[in-house]
């Protein structure tokens, strides 16, 4: 799945991202029609895999951990404008990287956080 749209933003350390699947009645995350806050941690996790890859780092992964995650809203089917979800590399090596992301959207002219976290990815072939 799929749910990031544009990379508006990217450079050695991190990536920010737009997109509007949060608005699709078809989200593969929504659950009773309702797409969750904490469905932004997939949002952040896929901007992690867009910056690995625009950094040479291509290879699978899967999420080892999810740390201080924080909604501020309940959900983000309701969010009329674009998501704009950033990611910022803080550690990374051979085997793993780790990842604050956020999720903000414009609403009456200001940016409002709607979602942050940090991930740990380990990579493809890696056992924590």
């Amino acid at each position: 799945m799929v749910l990031l749209e544009t990379v508006e933003r990217a450079d050695a350390t991190s990536v920010t991202c737009l997109t509007t699947t949060h608005r699709a009645p078809d989200n593969p995350l929504r659950h009773g029609g309702i797409l969750a806050a904490v469905c932004g941690a997939e949002y952040g996790a896929q901007a992690v895999a867009v910056h690995g890859a625009l950094n040479g780092r291509a290879a699978g992964g899967y999420i080892a951990a999810l740390k201080d995650l924080r909604t501020h809203v309940a959900r983000l089917d309701d969010i009329p404008g674009p998501l704009r979800v950033s990611a910022t590399r803080r550690l990374a090596d051979d085997h793993a990287m780790i990842y604050t992301f956020s999720l903000s959207a414009e609403c009456d002219g200001a940016e409002h956080l709607l979602v942050e976290g940090q991930v740990t990815i380990f990579l493809s072939g890696d056992t924590p």
